[in-house]
Order: structure tokens, then C-alpha cells, then sequence
């Protein structure tokens, strides 16, 4: 007959003197085991109907215990693999829930408060296993009833995690030297239509553009191995034309096939890629999963391309879902090379100071490296040029631009000139319409697109 255990004691949680925050009391013990050496710290914006320790308990509760009281779950393993409260920060409070489900005390009235909660897992519970972690990170927590909102907005990883996933490969350093761009943005375009062509006519595409004098291109990210264009036809016609441009002018176009499918096809159409000659493949990093990416990196011979679609349904919801700030560090573990950030004056929802948050953040060194390239794209021309390059602050991007080089009135070659020539006005901080007085190309794009942008403003508005 088992001894019932003593019910562990929740968290002693103490208010500091400015009674900004609150904090859990950290104990020390020669049985620590590493539990405060090594853990991962998870930031998080709640909604909770009741006070925001009792969220904080239930959620730093959910990882060890249970409704009911069981056999061996003692202060001992608690204090060595149990989430702990880190820190408390009072926000606002609402009338209105931002999720259903919720459930708070019986005959207190509806109000709503909100804060941020910080908690750490200790390694001790999971290691560096990365599947784990997410599942504790953004697993049952979002199923609380005692939660009517929450967002994971940052992760902190310890030195472990560096030792234990390989980061990106080439990152925009590499990527430069296979692309034969030394400095300033790499211009690139999406091959459009997406769907529908044939892998011949889709070769005439890169034709036209490697001759235009873009850096980069890449498959739509619904383009991948359809019955009317085969990966492999593609590969072939595609690289054919790269290859000839190469030996013509010593230039070799950067090509991000996308290879996204299931784990076995994915790295056999990797590669056939490498076979061709070609210099990148692209993934939709959502859809494959973050262990199916990981495969791929650990066999991968060139740089990865990672598309984020799908992000906005993990993000739109403001009282849910993951803040790209954490979401891109483990994209980063994981070690794609480059990854899509949106672009400023989208065709989407998304705001330009969200998609500068997003720039920003995957250019903020993560455990001493795991450098990648941003991606700016979705509705970009040459206009966008000077306030990317002043909110972003940097050069070191991919700039994809689809309907800014296809739809310029001179044809793609222009739209490719009129967006190196507004990055190259940018960068030495001459006004776009002063650069357009000696620029036909820069001209014809302001008239063009600079036109079609203040109708959709007005429409807008």
C-alpha cells in the first residue's frame, strides 16, 4: 500500500520593493543537479480571469503535477524538474476575454488581467531535446482554463542548445560568396505564375531575369513537385539556363528550389538539386515541421531558404499564438540559412514596425552566432528602398521583389535597375526623386508604382 505524498507546496512568490514585479524565491541545494545552471526561460503575455500568481502557478504546475495528489511526486523532484516562476509583471485589465474557454473563481466578477509572466524549465527535466521543449513551451499551456489569453513572446536558450543543433550553414556570408555579391542587398524575384508552367516555360522565366540582372530567385512556395512540372524536369531546364548564363557573363544566379515534401522525397529532391550544380533549396518550414527541417539540415549541402507561410495563423491573434521574436531562435537552432521577415508597405495584414521587429530580431546575435539572412518581400519595388534600409539598418538582405521587375513599363530588366538604383540612392542618402532626375528606369517606377500605391491608400483609407 503506497504512502500518500506530501502535496508539494506552491512556489513562494515574494513582491520586490518597487512592487513592480513579483518573483519566485530561488532556493539553493547541493542536490540542485544543474536545475538553475542550465535552463531555457520563457516569456509570456497572459489574460487570465483570476490573479496573475494563480496563473502563474497553474502554469508552472502543468509540467509535473497532476488534478490529484500521486505517489513520488516529492519537493525533491519538483525542485529539480519543475517549471519555476521567474518573474511577475502586472499589466493591464479588460471586460472582455480575448479567448473562450476560460474559467475563473465562482462569483467574481468578469475582469479580465493581464501581464507577463516569465518561467524557466530546467534541462534537467528534458535535456536539450527540442520536440520537448516546444511541447512544454507552446503545448498545454495554451489549453488552461485558467488562461483567457496567452502568447509566448521570447525564449532564452542556454549555452547547451549551442552545442547540441548545428545553426545555419552558409547564412548571408556564404550566401554572398555562392551568389557572387559582395555587398548590398542580393535582388531577387519569385518565378510568376506560380502554378501552371511548364518546367521549358519556367526556365524562359530565369532566362529573362538572369538576364535582367537579378542575384536570387526562387519558386513560389506552392511550387514544388506538381505533375505539370516535375522537380527533376524543373531542375534540369532550370539549372541549363543558369549554368549557360554563368559560362556567358561569370555570373551564377542563386536558384531556391523548393523541395518541400515529405522527409524521404525532401532530401532526395536535395539532392538532385546539388547533382544539377544548383546553389539552394527552399522549404516551407511550417509545413515540414521543425524535426523534418532539422534532417534536412543535417544532410544539406547548400544554403536552406526558409519561407514562413503559415506564420500569420500562429500570430494574427493578438491574445494568442507565438511573437516571431521566439519563434525565429529555434529556425535559427535548427539552421535554415535564410528566412522570410514580410516586407515594409506589404500586400498583407502585417504592420511595417511588426516586420522591422521581425528584421531586427533575426539580426540580434543568438548564443555568440547562428547568423541568417533576412528576407524582405510581398508587394516590393523599388519605393520601399529608403525606409527598409533606415528601419532595418542594414544592407545584408534578401529584397524579393515579384510585380516590382515583371510589371515595370521598360520590362524586367528595368525593374531590376530602378531597385538597385533606389537601394544605391538609399545607402548614399540622395532622395529618390533627386536619383530619378538621371535615372529613367527609377523614374518610370515612381510614376508607375508610386501611382498605384496612393490609390491603394485611398482605397484604404
Amino acid at each position: 500500500m503506497h504512502m500518500a505524498s506530501r502535496r508539494p507546496q506552491p512556489p513562494r512568490i515574494t513582491r520586490t520593493q518597487d512592487s513592480s514585479f513579483l518573483r519566485v524565491e530561488k532556493e539553493s541545494s547541493p542536490d540542485d543537479h544543474g536545475a538553475t545552471r542550465g535552463r531555457v526561460i520563457a516569456k509570456y503575455l497572459v489574460e487570465t480571469p483570476l490573479s496573475l500568481e494563480q496563473a502563474a502557478e497553474a502554469m508552472a504546475g502543468a509540467s509535473t503535477a497532476t488534478f490529484v495528489d500521486v505517489p513520488g511526486l516529492t519537493d525533491d523532484l519538483r525542485h529539480r524538474v519543475a517549471t519555476k516562476i521567474v518573474r511577475i509583471t502586472p499589466g493591464e485589465s479588460v471586460e472582455t476575454p480575448g479567448l473562450p474557454g476560460w474559467r475563473g473563481n465562482n462569483g467574481e466578477p468578469p475582469r479580465f488581467r493581464r501581464g507577463i509572466i516569465e518561467l524557466a524549465f530546467p534541462l534537467e527535466g528534458f535535456g536539450t531535446n527540442l520536440p520537448v521543449l516546444i511541447s512544454m513551451t507552446m503545448g498545454n499551456f495554451y489549453a488552461l482554463r485558467q488562461l483567457s489569453g496567452i502568447r509566448l513572446l521570447d525564449l532564452e536558450f542556454p549555452r547547451a542548445f549551442a552545442d547540441a543543433y548545428p545553426g545555419p550553414q552558409f547564412g548571408s556570408k556564404g550566401t554572398r560568396q555562392l551568389a557572387g555579391v559582395a555587398q548590398g542587398p542580393l535582388i531577387g524575384t519569385i518565378v510568376k505564375p506560380n502554378l501552371g508552367l511548364s518546367p521549358e516555360e519556367t526556365a524562359e522565366k530565369v532566362r529573362q531575369v538572369a538576364e535582367a540582372g537579378v542575384d536570387f530567385i526562387k519558386d513560389d512556395e506552392v511550387m514544388a513537385n506538381p505533375p505539370h512540372s516535375p522537380l527533376s524536369r524543373r531542375v534540369q531546364a532550370v539549372m541549363r539556363v543558369i549554368n549557360e548564363h554563368a559560362d556567358r557573363t561569370g555570373k551564377k544566379v542563386m536558384y531556391a528550389f523548393n523541395i518541400s515534401d515529405e522527409l524521404d522525397a525532401m532530401l532526395r529532391h536535395h539532392d538532385l538539386v546539388v547533382k544539377a550544380g544548383g546553389t539552394c533549396v527552399m522549404v516551407s518550414i511550417i509545413s515540414v515541421g521543425y524535426m523534418g527541417v532539422l534532417a534536412l539540415r543535417r544532410r544539406c549541402q547548400l544554403p536552406i531558404h526558409a519561407h514562413r507561410n503559415g506564420w500569420d495563423m500562429m500570430t494574427r491573434c493578438p491574445q494568442l499564438g507565438v511573437e516571431f521574436t521566439a519563434w525565429q531562435k529555434i529556425w535559427r537552432l535548427i539552421g535554415v540559412d535564410h528566412l522570410h521577415v514580410n516586407g515594409l508597405g506589404n500586400k498583407f495584414w502585417e504592420s511595417d514596425d511588426s516586420v522591422v521587429a521581425s528584421a531586427q530580431a533575426v539580426r540580434t546575435p543568438l548564443l555568440g552566432g547562428f547568423e541568417v539572412m533576412p528576407v524582405i518581400g510581398s508587394g516590393q519595388w523599388a519605393g520601399q528602398a529608403p525606409e527598409t534600409l533606415a528601419r532595418v539598418g542594414t544592407q545584408d538582405l534578401i529584397y524579393l521583389a515579384g510585380g516590382g521587375i515583371f510589371g515595370h513599363p521598360g520590362g524586367p530588366a528595368a525593374g531590376v535597375a530602378s531597385i538597385r538604383q533606389a537601394w544605391e540612392a538609399a545607402a548614399s542618402n540622395v532622395p529618390l526623386e533627386t536619383c530619378a532626375l538621371t535615372h529613367a528606369e527609377l523614374r518610370q517606377a515612381l510614376e508607375t508604382f508610386g501611382q498605384l500605391r496612393n490609390q491603394e491608400s485611398s482605397w484604404q483609407r
